[in-house]
């Protein structure tokens, strides 16, 4: 039996990037449809290539065949500000992993998205050096419960961290939620972002598959 659990954040009317402007209603129009006014970093999300420059390669462009993948789960609490998540935070999983694999990293930071921190400073962020064993085992998928990969108000951090995973080939998808529902049970992740032409990412609908 298969087991699906939403990784996916709602987008929200009035939520950072997010504007909905009714557009139909069923009573005057006979339908109700919107106009959604989206950032293509809102939400849960995935960053393409071209988003920090590494190259030309669009949302659009990424084959879905490598969007659904086997996952790892790593548990890293993050309780303090600022909290740089390094290699030895991996533990076991660093022996797991495999090429073209999907490494999540659960580390509460979800629970803070009402806070000004959660898409500033404070978030818990990916070292240089993990990003580069992250790239030199080819895992083929990122991701984090925070709205980026590294710190938003370093530009050189920022873009430091994005060059090194996208100029990898790694997927990076951000702003998940919900990773504790997957425990320890081994599961396959997907991401299915938005096809937008030329985008430079795009909101996604992220999930974990289970066999049970």
């Amino acid at each position: 039996m298969r087991k699906m659990i939403d990784l996916t954040r709602n987008l929200a009317h009035g939520q950072t990037g997010v504007e909905f402007e009714t557009m139909y209603t069923r009573e005057k129009d006979g339908w109700n449809a919107n106009t959604l006014h989206l950032y293509s970093h809102t939400g849960t999300h995935m960053d393409a290539p071209f988003h920090f420059g590494v190259s030309d390669k669009t949302i659009d462009q990424i084959p879905i065949e490598r969007l659904l993948v086997r996952g790892h789960i790593v548990s890293v609490p993050a309780d303090d500000e600022k909290m740089l998540i390094n290699v030895e935070h991996l533990g076991d999983v660093a022996n797991k992993v495999q090429p073209g694999d999907a490494v999540l990293l659960q580390t509460r930071w979800s629970r803070h998205f009402d806070n000004f921190s959660y898409f500033r400073d404070n978030l818990p962020r990916i070292s240089a050096p993990l990003a580069n064993w992250l790239v030199e085992k080819k895992v083929g998928i990122v991701g984090v419960e925070s709205h980026s990969v590294a710190d938003v108000t370093d530009l050189a951090e920022v873009t430091l961290i994005h060059e090194i995973l996208l100029g990898g080939d790694i997927i990076i998808v951000e702003g998940l939620v919900g990773l504790e529902q997957i425990g320890d049970r081994p599961f396959s992740f997907g991401a299915m972002p938005l096809k937008i032409a030329g985008g430079d990412g795009a909101p996604c609908r992220a999930f974990a598959m289970i066999e049970e």
